[in-house]
């Protein structure tokens, strides 16, 4: 049952970053349009790496392999995310937004501490 918990843990995790890659990857100036919004310098090049981060460190927590490495940059990448674009606390629905991105960072977290279990291509070992 731990394993099987795992995998839905693992695929419910990367849903939403691989469609918000996706919506990023059909849009890059859209996003990079955000990107500038905040501040972000080079923001059309760092959209690209925001879009492979995504996939590349979603494809290793969906099938398991490095998938601790996976883990721990996408739970990094929340909380830039959360302190970045989600800082005006004094906002209820950005606060709401920082508290969703920490929470899925203890998700990543929580993955990488017990690894992908053995429903993965790593058999448990990522």
């Amino acid at each position: 049952m731990r394993d099987l918990q795992l995998l839905v843990a693992r695929i419910l995790l990367v849903a939403l970053f691989f469609a918000s890659g996706f919506g990023m990857l059909m849009a890059p100036q859209a996003a990079a349009g955000y990107f500038t919004g905040l501040g972000m310098p080079a923001a059309g090049i760092v959209v690209w790496g925001v879009i492979a981060l995504k996939f590349l460190a979603g494809l290793a927590v969906l099938t398991g392999l490095h998938m601790r490495y996976g883990a721990l940059a996408l739970a990094a990448f929340c909380i830039g995310a959360a302190v970045v674009g989600h800082n005006d606390l004094a906002d209820w629905n950005e606060r709401t937004q920082l508290l969703k991105d920490f929470a899925i960072a203890g998700g990543f977290l929580a993955l990488a501490a017990s690894g992908p279990g053995a429903l993965s291509l790593a058999g448990g070992n990522g």
